[in-house]
Formats: C-alpha cells, structure tokens, sequence
C-alpha cells in the first residue's frame, strides 16, 4: 500500500508531503485548491507521460517520490526482485522530471526505465477516475474483472501458454499449406517448363542450322540459274571456257617441242582443264539437286517460329533455353514432401487441442464459482449505496457452434456479462443497456471494494468516484 507521498516543485506546488493510513483516506477541497495535481503526480509514479509544463515556474525539475510497503504482496515482490531492485517490504520510487528533458526514474536507490517502472506500478496503484465506470459498459472488461476477483489470472497465464501453442502450432500448419499450395503451383510451372522444351527436341544450334536451310529454299530458283549459267559458261555452250582451253593446251605443247625452256607444260594446263572440268560439273549436279519444296519452306519456318517463342520466353538463345530446361529439372529432384511433417504437426495439433479445450474448462468452472461469489458480495456493497432492491448477475452464454465445440480465445472459451436488475419484478439487463450513469457510479465503486480485498493491487486512488 501507498504510505508517504512526496511532491516537489510540480505544477503549483512547492513542496509537500502526505502520509497515508490503512483503510479509507479522503482528500477533499474546493476546486482548484490541488486535488487532480496529486492524482496527477500519482501517474507519474504509474508510468505516465512526463512534460516540462508539468514542472513548477521559476524551477529546473519536479521530483514525486512514493514510499510503498509490500508485504503480502509476494507476485510484486517476486516481480521487483527480478528485475534486480531488491528483495524488501518497503519499494521507494522516484521520478524526476527535468526542463532540460534529462528525466529519470528511481526504483529503490537505483536508475530504472520508464517500462520498468510501469510493469512495476501497475501492481502499486490503480486509478479510478471519474469516467472509470464507463469501462464497465464494455463487455470484455468483465471477464477480467471476474478473473482478478476470483485470483484465476495466473490461472488463466498457464491456460494462455497453451492457448498461445495451439495458435502457433495452427499458425505452423496453415504456413506449411500455403507452402505446399505454392510449391504445388511451382511444380506445376517447372513439369509445364520441361515438358515444353523436352516435347520439341531441339538441339544445340538448330536454329543456325534452319536458317540458313531457309534463305536456300527462299532463293532457290536463283541459285539454279546460277549454277547452270555458270555450268554452261565452263563446259556446256560452244566457245565455253573448256573449249578454249584445249586449244591452248595444243598451243603450249607445240610451243614446247620447239623450245623446251618455255616454263609452262601442257601437263600443267591439262591439270587445269581437268579442275575446271570437275567444278563444271559439280555445279551442273548442283542444279540438278536443287528444287523449290514449298511444303518444306512451310515447316522449316514453322519449326524457326517454335524456336523464335522458345527462345524469347527462356533467355534469348537456344544455349538459354537448354539451360532453363536442365535447372528445372535440377529443382523438380530438389523438391521434398511435406506431407510427413504435416502428418505429425497435425496430431501434435490434436493433442494440444485436447489439452487447451481442458485447461479452458477447468478455467471455465472456476470462473462460475466466482461468478457466485462476486454476485453475492457485489450484491451486499450496493445494497450500502442506496440500490436495496437491486440485482447484479454474471451470464454465461452458451456460444457452442454447429459442431457442438467452444469457440476458444486468450482468455478461454467464456463468453459472459454482467447484467442488473435495478429495481424488484425487473429482468436483469446487460449494463450497457439498463444501468443509469449514478447507478454504473455505485456498481464500479462496489466492484473496486470487492476487488481491494482480493485483488493483487495495494493502493486504490478514486478520483472524485461520486460523479453521477
């Protein structure tokens, strides 16, 4: 509990110091005489946003200091010992906040951060303020109101651990099926990739090959006019190359039986007829062979076309594409199945499953013996408040689904609200539709009385908790 609070130079005050009791202390004043700076300086202690308008004029820092003694209090001892300040039944905090925006937060003697120091407070301190008992008319804060009331929060950690598991274990499968759909999807393109480029059977340098084939079936009536002008101009026409050879052949022989010391032999110019003579007729076999073959143009530029689309959509080259093919090859053989550790994680995922549906029914039960029991002590506070005739319940609704199976969350597997019956012969109501702005007052006032003797928070602060 909160038993010595001290203030310095924060907002207009220059110093004080208050002590606090056991039990019910009361701060009253006029307005403005200082009530919310208190409440104010408290936040800090809490963690709150520090600023240096909240610092005193004329001063170069505020200090809040707060002495809190903690016994009995075993989970924040536990908590402060940990995170290294100390192991003792009295927690001092102080925070200084500077002008200069140099702040900084002491916990027990030692410099702290502000997380440090929130995960600390919220086990110090609880706020009230004059608006808190709109939190009440939100539904899902009422399951954690049962769980402080009734102690089931550490309950509820080791059944949120579970729960955390079975999520991450379902995270892990739907992972594995996407991975498995897209991988499905891979080796759908990569069998698609292979049997495309395997199903045309091309080779390396086909598409050299082709095209020179083409530009000889496109021009071959040009090339069979000039082999055969070419022919008849060495051998086939009278006054033909040959022809006028052999008669030099004769001249160069003649010449030599007269003057032996000519270089020239006729054996020589009869090599060169007999070469001419060969490429004669190399070129009239030449033109014989050749001839126009439309339905062989047609598939040689068919097959070209096939290779052009190939080679576009794989690399550029037909190199390329052989390449593309071998490499998904490579891949399909790469591939492992999955459905081994799919198998497995999915009865991992059943046996968690049993495990969290049980921890959620355990927590379930025990949540219905606090729901008794803060019904009936909520019941006798606001009796105290003017409310005799009033009724306050806790609903369980059934949320089952078609299967007959309890949806499950972070909290477990309960859907329940706080209802009120304000007068006699009334049906109780949820909150958020019945209760009146005094009457959420007086049920939040009773709520935080009943949940002071059970909770784990030491220092209850109302902020003006008659509002309404």
């Amino acid at each position: 509990m909160l038993t010595e609070l001290n203030i310095r130079n924060f907002a207009i005050i220059d110093e004080m110091r208050v002590a606090f009791a056991g039990g019910l202390n009361v701060i009253s004043g006029e307005t403005g005489a200082g009530k919310s700076i208190i409440i104010g300086a408290v936040g800090l202690l809490l963690g709150d946003r520090a600023t240096a308008d909240m610092i005193r004029s004329f001063s170069d820092e505020a200090v809040v200091e707060a002495l809190f003694y903690i016994r009995g209090q075993e989970e924040l001892r536990r908590k402060v010992c940990e995170m290294g300040f100390g192991d003792g039944e009295e927690l001092v905090v102080r925070r200084v906040v500077s002008r200069s925006g140099r702040n900084r937060v002491y916990i027990n003697g030692t410099l702290a951060t502000l997380s440090s120091l929130a995960a600390i407070g919220e086990s110090l301190i609880n706020i009230c303020g004059q608006h808190e008992h709109q939190m009440i008319l939100n539904p899902e804060s009422h399951t954690d109101i049962l769980d402080e009331f009734g102690g089931l929060l550490t309950f509820r950690s080791a059944y949120r651990e579970s729960y955390d598991r079975y999520r991450s274990l379902n995270e892990r499968l739907r992972a594995l099926q996407e991975f498995r759909r897209k991988r499905e999807e891979r080796e759908d393109l990569l069998r698609f990739q292979v049997g495309e480029i395997s199903g045309t059977g091309i080779g390396a340098g086909e598409d050299a090959a082709l095209a020179e084939e083409k530009k000889i079936l496109v021009n071959v009536q040009k090339l069979i006019d000039f082999a055969t002008a070419a022919y008849e101009s060495l051998y086939g026409k009278s006054g033909s190359v040959l022809t006028e050879l052999r008669g030099a052949v004769s001249a160069v022989k003649e010449i030599r039986k007269i003057d032996a010391g000519l270089k020239l032999t006729g054996e020589e110019l009869d090599e060169l007829y007999y070469r001419i003579e060969d490429a004669a007729f190399t070129l009239r076999d030449y033109a014989k062979r050749l001839s126009f073959d439309p339905a062989r143009l047609e598939a040689v530029e068919e097959r070209l076309e096939l290779l052009g689309r190939l080679k576009r959509k794989y690399g550029g080259t037909l190199d390329a594409v052989l390449r593309k093919q071998a490499e998904a090859e490579e891949e399909l053989a790469n591939i492992s199945s999955l459905e081994e550790e799919m198998e497995s994680l999915t009865k991992t995922i059943a046996q968690e499953k049993e495990r969290v549906a049980k921890a959620a029914g355990d927590l379930s039960a025990e949540r219905r013996k606090a729901a008794a029991a803060l019904k009936a002590a909520v019941k006798a506070e606001i009796r105290t408040l003017g409310m005799e005739n009033a009724q306050f319940e806790v609903v369980f609704r059934d949320c089952r689904d078609g299967k007959g199976e309890t949806p499950l969350n972070e909290k477990g597997s309960d859907d329940l609200e706080f209802y009120l019956s304000a007068n006699v012969g009334e049906e109780a109501k949820p909150l958020k539709g019945i209760a009146s702005g005094g009457e959420l007052s007086r049920i939040m006032l009773a709520l935080k009385k009943v949940l002071a003797r059970t909770g784990s928070v030491g220092t209850i602060v109302f902020d003006e908790v008659d509002s309404g």
